[in-house]
């Protein structure tokens, strides 16, 4: 079976494995990076720092597609070309017409990072973390015109551990991926699957500029501690103090529940302190801890100041720049 693969990163690199584990042919790779970056600037991308799905198409001689839209007519006649029974789709950001979408012999698959028909939309790494989920997923299902709404060919739930970022998150579930590739091609290759409607479920947007800015008196200390995670590493959050940011290390938080922050308003004599006040810090590891709604608090260490010239200057900053209330 002749599988024509479009892609972007590890879900490409993986979803290129998975083809090989299945023992399909690759016919050929169409990466996104050819959509959005000018050719002579990609070539050089790929000379002086190649990435890993680079490494694995020249590895395995596969052919590369040169194009600049999937729904350009040079990719319609490539496909017919190579004659491909399945288009195989893993991060993408054209919406595919229905033209291309019924090119492929047997279908035209997407795979979804999320448990859907939850969760539709560009970033679900980012989005089932920002909404204190445990579980995610990865879905296998057919394209139609509209974005992740076609019938399901597979899927599998991903745990969601406590201290994951969208990071951890996405290797793990690019990594099913990969396992589930292998499945799901055989299948198709033997007839032996039954796509299931997907119900309505449920579709969040990207995510804005207003969202990395952290608000103290809209989200309590667990949901602040949620949206730095969720936002790595795509992404930084944003502290502000004055005129100045901070940007939380995602690795370095610690929830402080109300005894543990009560313990710290005393230590420091603060004086009935205000929500989005920094109750305490630490120069040393660059601490701040922040209080938070509900008399809880969060702490944060390894912060960094935004900006190139201010960065070197962080511990300075809190040392002499940051007063109790």
């Amino acid at each position: 079976m002749k599988v024509v693969i479009l892609g972007k990163g590890e879900m490409l690199s993986n979803l290129i494995e998975g083809t090989l584990d299945a023992e399909c042919e690759v016919a050929g790779v169409f990466r996104y990076e050819r959509t959005v970056c000018p050719k002579f600037l990609q070539a050089f991308y790929d000379f002086f720092k190649s990435s890993h799905d680079v490494t694995i198409i020249k590895q395995h001689k596969i052919h590369e597609i040169m194009c600049n839209s999937a729904n350009s007519e040079e990719f319609k006649r490539e496909i017919l070309k190579l004659n491909a029974d399945v288009i195989l789709v893993g991060t993408w950001g054209e919406k595919l017409k229905k033209e291309v979408i019924n090119l492929p012999v047997i279908a035209c698959v997407n795979v979804h990072p999320s448990f859907l028909p939850d969760y539709k939309g560009p970033n679900p790494y980012i989005q089932t973390i920002l909404h204190g989920e445990r579980h995610s997923g990865i879905t296998f299902h057919l394209m139609d015109e509209n974005f992740d709404s076609g019938a399901i060919l597979a899927r599998k739930k991903i745990e969601i551990l406590p201290n994951d970022t969208s990071k951890e998150l996405k290797e793990r579930t690019v990594f099913q991926a990969r396992l589930m590739c292998a499945e799901v091609l055989k299948k198709l290759e033997y007839g032996v699957v039954i796509p299931i409607p997907q119900t309505d479920g449920s579709y969040y947007p990207n995510i804005k500029s207003d969202d990395m800015m952290l608000d103290f008196e809209k989200e309590n200390a667990k949901q602040i501690h949620a949206r730095i995670r969720a936002l790595h590493p795509w992404l930084p959050a944003y502290v502000t103090h004055k005129n100045k940011f901070f940007i939380p290390n995602p690795y370095k938080l610690k929830l402080l529940n109300k005894e543990q922050t009560q313990n710290v308003i005393k230590i420091n004599g603060l004086n009935n302190p205000k929500v989005g006040d920094i109750i305490n810090k630490n120069s040393k590891n660059a601490s701040i801890t922040v209080m938070c709604l509900n008399g809880e608090a969060i702490r944060m260490s390894d912060v960094k100041l935004y900006g190139f010239f201010n960065k070197p200057f962080t511990k300075t900053y809190i040392k002499n720049q940051i007063s109790f209330p």
